[in-house]
């Protein structure tokens, strides 16, 4: 996003606060919390498929009220008096192009469904379920193409992730899921997956760390592990450990662009290029 819809953005988020009670820390109801998401989601949905109306909606030449009668007109008695509020705040603002609206929605809905989760005392489970998604898509080539795809029809993903996930994870997960991957614009599902993740763990106040071990870290190491992270980048870490065998043993460390590569596949791989060379 430019400047001018990182702004818009910004406002936004802050109204859709006073509807979710994050100023004063008095949380709304996590079911409630949960139809704001589902309508905030809606509105994306919408706006993703209607090109003309959110151009309606981001015309700078429209006055800004007359913008959100628009919305008002078009959602009334359709979505929740807190949902229509939150988009008539969104289409007051000004914007750098249209596109910016679904972003910005999408962005909306998943902050509220990630207040739900914290609401319900679920906010640890779902950044844990999120991740583990992400890893069995990244370890499914097949169902990390059609996942990926955004021109693969959006009835099938949503009946595919629906099998995958009804039941097994908490409903926040399913809603922040199904929602990312059913998007035009997903293009990596396993990376779309994680970033909600981290948004999660930011949530608490960490910064994440992944990390791949050739086997399961024990409590210990990972206690251990977390200090050493914490005192490095002097900030509070969360783990999100994958093992995969193949990197024969040590560790692969990720925080943020960072990489840490200390495996033991990649010193033989280091090694054999000397060797060649």
């Amino acid at each position: 996003m430019q400047a001018a819809s990182r702004e818009a953005l910004a406002a936004s988020r802050g109204r859709l606060g006073q509807q979710t009670g994050a100023p004063s820390g008095a949380r709304a109801d996590g079911q409630a919390l949960l139809g704001l998401a589902d309508d905030l989601f809606a509105v994306a949905t919408l706006l993703d498929g209607q090109v003309s109306l959110r151009r309606a909606l981001a015309d700078a030449s429209v006055r800004p009220d007359d913008r959100a009668g628009l919305a008002g007109r078009l959602l009334a008695g359709k979505v929740g008096d807190g949902a229509l509020d939150v988009v008539q705040t969104v289409a007051r603002q000004r914007w750098s192009r249209p596109l910016d609206l679904v972003e910005a929605a999408e962005t909306l809905a998943t902050d509220a469904a990630l207040d739900a989760a914290q609401a319900r005392g679920e906010l640890d489970a779902v950044e844990d379920e999120l991740f583990r998604f992400s890893r069995i898509i990244e370890g499914d080539p097949a169902l990390a193409r059609l996942l990926g795809d955004p021109a693969a029809d959006r009835a099938g993903k949503t009946a595919l992730l629906d099998r995958l996930l009804a039941g097994k994870v908490s409903p926040v997960t399913e809603r922040l899921v199904r929602n990312a991957l059913t998007s035009q614009h997903v293009h990596n599902a396993a990376n779309a997956v994680e970033r909600i993740s981290e948004a999660a763990s930011a949530r608490r106040g960490q910064s994440v760390a992944h990390v791949t071990s050739a086997v399961e870290l024990t409590d210990e190491q990972r206690r251990r592990l977390t200090g050493i992270l914490e005192r490095t980048y002097g900030r509070t870490i969360g783990l999100q450990v994958q093992v995969d065998p193949g990197i024969v043993g040590g560790l692969v460390i990720r925080v943020g662009d960072e990489i840490v590569d200390g495996s033991i596949a990649n010193r033989l791989a280091a090694a054999g290029r000397r060797f060649a060379g």
